[in-house]
């Protein structure tokens, strides 16, 4: 790490300049008020109120919704820029049809009790055919009831993914406001809450800009809807904010915890993992934070792909308590060598996009559907490894992949291009990378931050990522830092030359020789990759477009049949086994997904076909090829 520092330092310069704006409360409007004061880097992005772990008092609001589209938006603003009308504001707690039957000249433009409905969490563009591409704003209305509060109770509202700009109201009152279509947002709600008749509205606006993460155009169907379970979480006046625990190199347990309320400071904590006889104390300090470092037992079993070990782990301060099922294990580099538990593990993995298998996905994962698809990983392919792209995937898929032992490349969708001289651009993509860090880093299973995917090599896009990879090591040193990487063609000659190099720890590149260009199949055995040998290397991404049943038995098989797809894999890993510092592979993609860039009437249809596997499951020949290669890897 020590050949990171100069790096380092300048890009943690470049993210401090912009820590005071930081400081502002995620989830609620960006001009809401003056920052708080900022302790350190942590503390300038740490998400307010990001519970986590498994709590007593949970309400599940999902099911049926209402809804009323807004293309025009309405609902925010009137023409000229006016302050929307109020027969128009779906915000606004009111019974629209008892009004209605009133004398009077006012009447209303929209009703959401009496409004079409449709089940959340999920996308709306699976819902009803006329939705399909809706790309706008959307109001949506859920109305609940809830026990007598107890004296001292505090109510917050837990919003898993909204894709993309949430505008949020309880009874009529605005509660804040969040944008980031795939991380979690909490909202304080104790005042706005009543016992019977709540009316939940959230504005949903699916549109993307240039200052948008991602922008306009991407590779995948950005969806749009509350995607991600919707709950209401009671806790005592001062509660359990966040806690952590991971297991160091020296082998000790080191972590933390925060209390969040008016006794946060000098209050008794504690850590308890019965399964290991292990109970540690603490006391918190003036913010609220008490940090933990106990020796490991002897007894403690490390998490790996082999034997991914679990455990219960509690966290209790006065009234309140978190339980957490985590695992523990050590993650590091060492010159061309990734080390699970201080051993080399080369790893056997594929890309994902968080799409369930059928016909019409609607980004519903659900713990089924997140099983279904990584169980093709791991006992279908024989993988140990899942690069989730390109965005925070579902924390459901995430502790799914806990259980079943698959490390997991996680990354924020700072994709192809976004406006890499915009402060306010960089400050939305730390406060996305922070909200995912603070949501997953409980997780043993994830071992890799991305900071972006395939961006172009500029001086203002390395700074951007650099920030974002002094943001990683700041909230979570113990993970790896990686993004995929563009190359550099010269002939048959392949080259990394990118300056963002120094500020990772495991380089990854994206290669489609043999399906983009001019390269035949053959032609690959000739290619040559010249790259730094002094790190880890994963091909993050190969691939090639095969619609699933489609033949062809030519010699060589043309292209769209699966025959190609398969002869594709064949040359393309005999190529990549030259590569002497390969550690890891993810070919792209596990399942075909929905993208509207990809209009082939034939082959295509608005899907992209370089999946191993159909949208419905059907595996394609070159899913048996690479599970064979994979189980031909030494372990």
């Amino acid at each position: 790490m020590k050949h990171l520092l100069p790096a380092l330092s300048l890009a943690v310069a470049f993210m401090m300049s912009f820590a005071a704006r930081a400081a502002e409360p995620v989830g609620m409007d960006m001009q809401a008020g003056p920052p708080a004061p900022v302790a350190h880097a942590a503390d300038a992005l740490r998400p307010p109120l990001l519970l986590t772990g498994q709590r007593a008092d949970v309400q599940d609001l999902s099911g049926r919704w209402t809804y009323s589209k807004d293309y025009y938006r309405t609902g925010l603003t009137d023409i000229n820029g006016w302050v929307a009308k109020s027969r128009m504001q779906r915000h606004r707690d009111v019974d629209v049809a008892a009004e209605e039957s009133k004398p009077g000249t006012g009447f209303f433009e929209f009703d959401l009790d009496r409004g079409p409905a449709m089940q959340i969490p999920g996308a709306w563009n699976a819902a009803e055919p006329e939705l399909r591409w809706y790309d706008g704003l959307i109001w949506f209305q859920r109305r609940f009831d809830v026990a007598a509060p107890r004296a001292g109770e505090r109510s917050f509202l837990r919003f898993e993914a909204v894709n993309y700009r949430a505008h949020v109201y309880l009874n009529g009152k605005e509660v804040g406001r969040h944008e980031g279509g795939f991380t979690p947002f909490v909202l304080e709600v104790t005042d706005a809450l009543r016992a019977n008749g709540n009316r939940l509205v959230v504005g949903v606006d699916s549109r993307h800009d240039a200052q948008s993460i991602p922008g306009e155009i991407t590779d995948w169907d950005l969806y749009g809807g509350i995607t991600r379970p919707v709950t209401l979480i009671r806790t005592p006046a001062t509660f359990i904010d966040d806690a952590t625990l991971r297991l160091t190199d020296a082998g000790r347990l080191v972590g933390s915890l925060q209390l969040n309320g008016a006794q946060a400071a000098n209050a008794p904590v504690s850590v308890q993992i019965a399964a290991l006889g292990l109970k540690a104390q603490a006391t918190t300090d003036a913010r609220g934070e008490a940090r933990f470092d106990i020796p490991a037992p002897a007894t403690l079993k490390r998490w790996s792909p082999e034997s991914p070990q679990l455990y219960a782990v509690r966290f209790a301060a006065g009234s309140d308590a978190v339980t957490d099922r985590m695992g523990f294990r050590t993650l590091a580099v060492k010159g061309a060598d990734i080390l699970l538990n201080g051993q080399p593990i080369t790893l056997r993995g594929v890309s994902l996009h968080e799409e369930e298998l059928g016909a019409n996905p609607a980004r519903r994962l659900n713990e089924p559907a997140a099983r279904a698809l990584l169980t093709e990983v791991k006992q279908g392919l024989h993988g140990n490894y899942v690069r989730l792209s390109h965005y925070p995937h579902s924390e459901t898929l995430l502790r799914a992949a806990d259980e079943l032992g698959l490390l997991v490349w996680s990354e924020i969708p700072v994709y192809w291009t976004v406006d890499w001289d915009n402060p306010a651009v960089l400050l939305k993509a730390r406060r996305m990378q922070a909200e995912t860090i603070y949501r997953d880093r409980n997780r043993a299973a994830l071992a890799l931050w991305s900071v972006g995917n395939e961006t172009p090599v500029a001086d203002n896009r390395t700074r951007f990522h650099a920030a974002l990879a002094a943001t990683v090591r700041a909230l979570d040193p113990g993970r790896l830092v990686s993004a995929a990487l563009l190359v550099e063609r010269e002939g048959d000659t392949i080259r990394i030359a990118d300056p963002l190099l120094p500020h990772l720890d495991v380089m990854a590149v994206n290669t489609y020789a043999g399906w983009y260009g001019d390269d035949r199949l053959d032609d690959l055995a000739r290619l040559r990759w010249a790259l730094p040998t002094d790190k880890p290397l994963i091909v993050s991404e190969f691939g090639a477009d095969a619609l699933a049943g489609h033949h062809d038995l030519g010699e060589p098989p043309r292209k769209w049949s699966e025959e190609f797809q398969a002869a594709y894999y064949r040359a393309t890993l005999q190529m990549l086994e030259r590569i002497p510092n390969l550690r890891g592979l993810s070919p792209w993609v596990l399942k075909d997904f929905r993208s509207p860039r990809r209009e082939h009437p034939v082959f295509q249809n608005g899907w992209n076909r370089k999946g191993l596997i159909s949208e419905t499951g059907q595996r394609k020949l070159a899913f048996q090829l690479l599970a064979d290669h994979y189980r031909g890897l030494p372990r």
